[in-house]
């Protein structure tokens, strides 16, 4: 017999808030995760993003905490990004909508006036990127003595992006007596050494084999040979647009995501397309995640930096114009499509440097990602000498970090040149090799 929300013993405000967002049953890991959570057992879930997981440990805190008490908070949620950190703010609201909970998110790139004003006001659950939460902690703000659960969502990242040293001290501020929960993507060694610090006999929950894509993604690889290519099959597959409804293009850097957001726009127009990056302001990131959200653009060009953080439940397709470096970031790029059981596409384009990422990108997730032929209507550029040239040292590069006594075809060029500057310094000082000095001998001794 199916498992529906009911039994889970969630009152009628949670179960109300549960149909208005439109879930009629739960996802393997609200299964798994929920019955310990609401029995204040410790957890630690694997569970990569798109699997339902903030339901996952919001829904049971709501329904822990029920109504507003006191002025300070009694949960805190912990995230790596100021998206993730928006995002789950939203989800406590939307869950606790037919409470009276209190939730405030603080995180940077907006000044902390007006985050520590709504937490003077009072607060049930706080929401917070780890250096923001320090900063306003130590500026006396937040009082920690009052909390209950603690959750690390997505700690993963938060030890790729450095805050280890942070969550370290968030650890020594928070009471010794509390429900902690704890989520990532991978079990690597450091989440283990972080789970044993943090967590007290924890269950353990793991969704689906450590960084796998959702079972519901179809893969797709084209081998691509450059940067203009790209471009001419990002614009053959965007020809037959009616399977796309929405869709997100993955760039690694943010001057690649400007070129693509400029010629998608010359495509689109304003009115469809949007790009989000480090580069953009505060308001701008949220105005255009909210865009897309809201259906009112199809397309968003992206950097990893809005991979995590964007729940969009019904994102058809997923472009990887450059495949990430850090692998790990595939598995999140691509889990923004086929989310919460629904069918999506991820396509990758990989030239020559990165079928060395690709290959790691593979091992991780245990799969062969079905490579597709190039389409005939595709024209296939020449690369250009200065971008054959960095490809060529790129690959020198990974080849001499699998094998460091690789000498490549660089190495050899740089060493002849240096020779070469050697000998003819060498000659410049001895005076050999040159052509014959005008003038008298040094030792010309006069014969009389």
């Amino acid at each position: 017999m199916a498992i529906t929300f009911e039994d889970f013993n969630f009152n009628r405000q949670i179960l109300n808030a549960i149909a208005d967002a439109g879930y009629t049953e739960p996802t393997p890991v609200q299964q798994k995760a929920m019955p310990p959570i609401l029995n204040g057992q410790d957890v630690m879930g694997i569970a990569q993003t798109g699997t339902g997981k903030t339901a996952a440990y919001v829904l049971p805190i709501v329904m822990r905490l029920k109504y507003a008490q006191g002025d300070h908070a009694r949960a805190l949620i912990i995230a790596p990004t100021r998206e993730l950190a928006m995002q789950i703010e939203e989800n406590v609201k939307q869950y606790a909508k037919y409470t009276d909970l209190r939730v405030v998110s603080v995180y940077g790139g907006l000044g902390p006036k007006t985050q520590i004003e709504l937490i003077n006001k009072g607060v049930d659950i706080i929401v917070a990127t780890p250096g923001r939460f320090m900063d306003i902690y130590l500026a006396g703000h937040i009082v920690t003595k009052t909390l209950q659960v603690l959750v690390l969502d997505e700690a993963d990242k938060m030890m790729d992006m450095g805050f280890m040293p942070q969550i370290n001290r968030i650890l020594e501020v928070v009471p010794v007596k509390r429900q902690n929960l704890l989520f990532s993507a991978t079990m690597s060694d450091k989440i283990q050494e972080l789970s044993g610090n943090f967590l007290e006999f924890p269950t353990v929950i793991e969704v689906s084999p450590q960084a796998t894509p959702a079972e519901t993604v179809i893969q797709k690889l084209y081998h691509v040979p450059n940067m203009k290519t790209k471009i001419n099959l990002l614009r053959e597959l965007l020809k037959d647009e009616s399977d796309i409804t929405k869709l997100m293009v993955f760039c690694k850097t943010r001057t690649v995501a400007e070129d693509v957001y400029k010629f998608l726009l010359r495509k689109y127009g304003e009115g469809q397309v949007r790009v989000l990056h480090a580069n953009k302001g505060q308001n701008t990131r949220i105005n255009s995640m909210n865009a897309f959200k809201n259906d009112e653009v199809k397309i968003l060009v992206a950097t990893d930096v809005a991979s995590r953080g964007i729940d969009v439940s019904d994102v058809s397709h997923v472009i990887n114009f450059d495949v990430p470096v850090v692998f790990e970031d595939y598995v999140h790029r691509i889990g923004r499509t086929g989310r919460a059981l629904q069918s999506g596409v991820a396509i990758t384009f990989c030239n020559p440097t990165e079928e060395y990422y690709v290959g790691k990108i593979q091992k991780l997730i245990k799969q062969t990602i079905p490579v597709e032929p190039m389409p005939p209507e595709v024209f296939i550029e020449e690369t250009p000498y200065e971008e054959r040239q960095d490809q060529n040292r790129e690959i020198d590069l990974q080849k001499r970090k699998e094998d460091p006594d690789f000498k490549g075809a660089f190495h050899e060029k740089k060493t002849m040149n240096q020779r070469k500057k050697f000998d003819a310094e060498k000659a410049k000082r001895t005076g050999a090799g040159g052509p014959p000095k005008k003038g008298k001998p040094k030792n010309f001794k006069k014969k009389h």
